[in-house]
C-alpha cells in the first residue's frame, strides 16, 4: 500500500495543540518545509520534543506556534545561536524543559523497544535533572539499583509522541527510508505513534529490495511518506545538497530580533504558497546547483560555501 502524500494534507492531520518530535540535528536534515507549511497553516500550542533543536525548530518557537519544548540544546552552528528559543526561554514566554541530548535520545529509544524507562548515569549529580525535578517533571527520578542500594542511577521514563517530523534523502512508496550518513532520527522515528517523513527524492521498491542495507526505518513504523525536493534547504542533506551559508547567515542575522524575525517569516514562508515558492525567494536553481553534493565527499566541494 502506497504511503505518498502531498505536504499539504499531511500537515492537516497534525491538530493544534499536538505533541511532537521534531529530527534534524542544527543545520542539517531539518524538516524546514514540513515546518514551513505548519506556519502556513496556523498550527499553534505545541508540544515539541527535539534532543539537538534545528532551524526549523527555531522557527516554529519564534512564530509563537510552541507552548512547551523539550531540548538538549543546539546552535546554528557556526552562523550563529537559536536565538528565538533563547528569547522565548529567558523570557519564560514557552514551557521549556532542558535534557541533554543524549538523556532526551534514551526516551525516543525506550520508547522505540516499548519499554517503559531507561536506567542510565547521564546526567545524574547535574543541575540539567536538579532543574527537571523542581518543575515536577515526570520523566526522570532518581533511585537506587535494585542490585546495589548504594548505587544510584536515573530512571528515565519513554517518549512515544502521538507524531514525528524527520527529513531524509530517500523513500519508496511504502515508506522505507533511506538514510545516508549519521542517522540521530532513528529513535525518533522508531518511537512515535504517526512518522511523517519528507524525502528529496521517492524511489521504486525494486531499488530498496536491490539495497536493504540503506533501510534505516522500515514501512512498518512510516505513516506517510511526502516528496519535497531540498525539503531541508537551506540545512544540509549528505550526498544530496550542502547547507546554503548565505542564507544561514541571513537567517542567523534576522532572528537575533523578535521584529526581523516576524518580517522574514511573513515574506519568507507566510507570502509564499509553498516550498518551491520559498526556494524561489531563496535564490532558486542558481542557488541550489551551487550546494549540490560531490559524489565523493557528500558535501559540495567547497562546503557549503559555494555562494558567498
Amino acid at each position: 500500500m502506497s504511503k505518498i502524500m502531498n505536504l499539504s494534507d499531511a500537515v492537516k492531520e497534525i491538530p493544534n495543540g499536538a505533541e511532537i518530535a521534531i529530527g534534524g540535528f542544527a543545520i542539517t536534515r531539518s524538516p524546514v518545509a514540513f515546518i514551513c507549511e505548519m506556519l502556513r497553516q496556523g498550527k499553534r500550542d505545541l508540544n515539541v520534543f527535539q534532543p539537538i533543536v534545528c532551524m526549523a525548530t527555531d522557527m516554529l518557537v519564534g512564530a509563537g506556534a510552541v507552548k512547551k519544548l523539550s531540548y538538549g540544546g543546539g546552535s546554528l552552528d557556526r552562523f550563529g545561536r537559536m536565538e528565538r528559543i533563547n528569547e522565548a526561554f529567558e523570557k519564560n514566554w514557552i514551557d521549556a524543559r532542558e535534557f541533554s541530548g543524549l538523556s532526551l535520545t534514551y526516551r525516543f529509544l525506550a520508547g522505540s523497544l516499548g519499554i517503559p524507562f531507561i536506567p542510565t548515569k547521564t546526567i545524574l549529580g547535574t543541575d540539567i535533572i536538579n532543574n527537571l525535578i523542581k518543575k515536577n517533571d515526570d520523566s526522570v527520578m532518581i533511585t537506587s539499583s535494585p542490585y546495589d542500594s548504594k548505587d544510584k542511577l536515573v530512571y528515565i521514563k519513554a517518549l512515544n509522541p502521538d507524531y514525528a517530523i524527520i527529513h531524509a534523502p530517500y523513500a519508496d512508496e511504502k515508506g522505507n527510508i533511506l538514510i545516508d550518513g549519521p542517522v540521530w532520527d532513528l529513535e525518533i522515528g522508531k518511537a512515535a505513534k504517526k512518522l511523517y517523513v519528507t524525502v528529496d527524492q521517492i524511489v521504486s521498491n525494486e531499488y530498496v529490495k536491490m539495497h536493504p542495507e540503506k533501510v534505516v526505518i522500515p514501512n512498518v513504523f512510516t505513516h506517510a511518506v511526502i516528496e519535497v525536493p531540498y525539503g531541508a534547504y537551506p540545512t544540509a542533506v549528505h550526498r544530496m545538497y550542502d547547507y546554503d551559508s548565505q542564507m544561514l547567515t541571513k537567517y542567523a542575522g534576522v532572528n537575533k530580533k523578535q521584529e526581523d524575525f516576524d518580517l522574514f517569516i511573513r515574506e519568507y514562508v507566510i507570502e509564499t504558497k509553498d516550498h518551491n515558492e520559498f526556494l524561489q525567494k531563496c535564490g532558486g536553481i542558481s542557488v541550489l546547483n551551487k550546494i549540490k553534493a560531490d559524489p565523493v565527499y557528500g558535501y559540495s566541494k567547497t562546503w557549503g560555501d559555494a555562494n558567498e
